[in-house]
């Protein structure tokens, strides 16, 4: 694949330093994704299609202008008449001639024993898709001039909305404006800049279209985008959290401790996310970045900083509480404490511990160790009360707890045989609605994650990340704010016990329980 797109694929050179077309040369992370994107099953058999691939569709995640475009447009290119599909194992020695397949630019390619060959689709049915036609231009001009001046203008006629291609075959043009071919079956997508694909814009529908598209001809798509916000529940964001094996994410994320706000940790950020990308100028890239840091932090920091960052009102910064990530093992019989987070049907359940010390963790409970983290969609759309029970009852038979604070609604019986059980003392109700103690209780947690001297740590629950990034700040009186969701479909609960876990911990220290039992002593009086 790389060496049929770089015999194929003619662009002229960054800024015009060599004269004419020249071939495709990819970078070392766009030969990395196409080599991944392209990663033939060791099983594969002759005939099969996209289940012949270990990915049935990826996404790659870079910055602005960093090579998205003309990268995507050479995998288009070969989608469209080159080798895509398996072809059988080679013996060694078979050829890929593109004389067979109508094309004659005279490219030969020998096969070594044991290597997946190739073959192109019959009839390619391709759409390259984005919310407007300015961003499918992204993909759409760079297609269109590789066609043009290089070999490929024989198999391919270019037209404004569509390429006609070999039998019948085409590429296609679609946006959120015009959407009418959507439903038909074809055998690749490019989805661009899904980062901006929501259900608002109606773009998270054609996503799914596409895709059950594709599922009817064995095809398969490949995403790219910038970073997205983290509140609107993008297609990007719904790729990137989902647990299916069989999608190939590509996406380098910068390292955590650096602030985007300080010029000097700015270089250092865009130096790692633009690695490899010759033809970038850092300097532009900073003056882009510092225009629109002004107006838009945020902004700047996904387009160019590679980041999952939230719009305003953001309580967290993720990549801030992943930094404090530091996995450690927690013996039975530490002296902890718990916070408690309960629902119903809607919200999930959490219990969050924290030792004296300031390492925070999501204990685990039953024969087969499970997460003290509840989904009602997990268990047929309810929370499993008598599960919850039991497994406080082991943290605490496990654990020497000191205290522990549960937010009662909803679970106000249960909170009261929990302190019934294991005493008043150990076991208290609070309300996280009360707004100058939940507000305090955020801000402590907040200050101790992102203060440079720190000694707060963290398991590195990627749930508890999760609903960190997506909680935020909802303003009360006096200056003052609670915690609320970025949006409906998104849980803020297990940050909620977080928050609980920590105030405890800080509440215990007041009280001197970090401190080691006294010993008692015995007097025995002789007579």
């Amino acid at each position: 694949m790389p060496d049929w797109i770089q015999q194929h694929c003619l662009l002229e050179s960054v800024g015009g330093l060599v004269p004419g077309p020249q071939p495709f040369e990819m970078y070392d992370w766009q030969l990395r994704c196409t080599a991944s994107f392209y990663r033939v099953r060791p099983d594969a058999r002759l005939g099969q299609l996209s289940t012949a691939f270990h990915y049935r569709r990826g996404q790659v995640v870079a910055p602005q202008k960093s090579g998205k475009g003309p990268w995507t447009a050479g995998i288009v290119s070969a989608e469209a008449v080159g080798p895509v599909l398996f072809g059988g194992w080679a013996e060694g020695g078979e050829r890929y001639d593109c004389r067979r397949h109508g094309c004659g630019c005279g490219w030969v390619y020998e096969y070594e024993a044991g290597e997946p060959m190739g073959r192109p689709w019959s009839t390619p049915l391709l759409q390259i898709t984005a919310t407007s036609e300015q961003q499918t231009d992204n993909v759409y001009r760079p297609l269109q001039a590789m066609i043009r001046s290089g070999p490929l203008g024989e198999l391919m006629k270019v037209g404004e909305e569509f390429i006609r291609l070999p039998n019948g075959g085409r590429i296609d043009v679609v946006t959120s404006s015009a959407q009418s071919r959507l439903g038909n079956p074809i055998t690749f997508a490019i989805q661009d800049e899904t980062g901006i694909w929501n259900d608002t814009n109606k773009m998270t529908r054609v996503a799914t279209t596409q895709r059950r598209g594709l599922a009817g001809m064995s095809g398969r798509s490949l995403e790219t985008t910038n970073g997205w916000d983290p509140s609107e529940q993008s297609v990007a964001q719904k790729t990137a959290e989902t647990k299916t094996k069989d999608v190939y994410r590509y996406h380098r994320l910068p390292p955590k401790g650096l602030s985007y706000e300080k010029k000097t940790e700015r270089r250092k950020i865009h130096a790692f996310v633009y690695e490899g990308s010759a033809h970038i100028d850092l300097d532009a890239i900073e003056g882009e970045a510092a225009e629109l840091l002004e107006k838009e932090p945020s902004e700047a920091e996904r387009f160019f900083g590679n980041r999952i960052v939230a719009g305003m009102g953001t309580w967290l910064q993720q990549d801030r509480w992943d930094h404090r990530a530091e996995l450690r093992d927690v013996p039975d019989g530490t002296r902890i404490v718990l916070g408690f987070d309960g629902s119903d049907i809607d919200d999930w359940t959490g219990l969050r511990a924290e030792t004296l010390d300031g390492y925070q963790f999501t204990p685990t409970y039953g024969p087969d160790q499970r997460p003290t983290i509840w989904d009602p969609a997990d268990w047929d759309g309810q929370v499993p009360r008598l599960e919850v029970a039991a497994a406080v009852d082991e943290v605490f038979s496990r654990f020497d707890v000191v205290r522990m604070y549960a937010d009662p609604p909803y679970w106000t019986s249960e909170v009261a045989d929990w302190q019934a059980t294991h005493g008043e003392k150990r076991v208290t109700p609070w309300h996280t609605t009360r707004a100058v103690q939940m507000h305090a209780a955020c801000e402590q947690l907040l200050t101790d994650v992102v203060k440079a001297d720190t000694t707060f740590r963290h398991d590195g629950c990627e749930t508890t990340s999760l609903h960190v990034r997506n909680a935020r700040k909802a303003a009360r009186p006096a200056n003052r704010y609670v915690l609320r969701k970025a949006s409906v479909l998104q849980k803020i609960d297990l940050a909620v016990c977080s928050i609980l876990a920590h105030e405890a911990a800080n509440d215990a220290i007041k009280h001197g329980l970090n401190k080691p039992k006294k010993q008692s002593r015995m007097i025995v009086m002789g007579r």
